[in-house]
């Protein structure tokens, strides 16, 4: 059986609604055969990680970067889960294909940096973004919860394959 790591920090009630769409349509019942692992981003461990064929993480866009929760996270696994530094410390593009990920992020007004600060430490562990970046600005809604879900399923559903 394959599995699916949800990282998540959701402080918010907007972002929980997100955070429970997208584990939602990852446990969709037409999904079969991937385990689904929901993590809050301070418990979530390398272990989680390397133990994982695919990746969901959730955050929100807090003064343009991500939630210091998520990086606490990305910190914390980062060299044992196959990170890449170039010789001045800086993240270097790991090798591509390992394995897919998504990502949701919710701000109020710009997720710009968020996003971008998520993807270059995922490109430094070499994971392959498999799905459009659910990037969602103010109140959620119905349309908003459907994404989440979709994301949520396509992240599954891949690891069937």
């Amino acid at each position: 059986m394959t599995r699916l790591l949800i990282v998540h920090h959701t402080p918010t009630r907007t972002v929980r609604e997100l955070a429970d769409a997208v584990v939602a349509g990852a446990r969709d019942d037409e999904i079969t055969g991937v385990e689904v692992v929901v993590r809050p981003a301070l418990a979530a461990t390398a272990d989680d990680v390397l133990g994982a064929d695919g990746y969901l993480l959730g955050t929100p866009a807090n003064f343009g970067y991500m939630s210091g929760a998520l990086k606490h996270f990305f910190d914390t696994i980062f060299l044992e889960a196959g990170g890449h530094l170039t010789a001045d410390g800086s993240a270097a593009a790991g090798p591509p294909g390992r394995k897919p990920y998504g990502l949701w992020v919710h701000g109020r007004y710009d997720t710009t940096g968020a996003v971008r600060s998520v993807q270059s430490i995922v490109s430094a562990l070499g994971w392959d973004q498999a799905a459009e970046v659910l990037d969602v600005l103010g109140d959620v809604g119905e349309p908003e919860r459907a994404a989440a879900h979709e994301l949520g399923a396509t992240l599954a559903a891949l690891l069937t394959a």
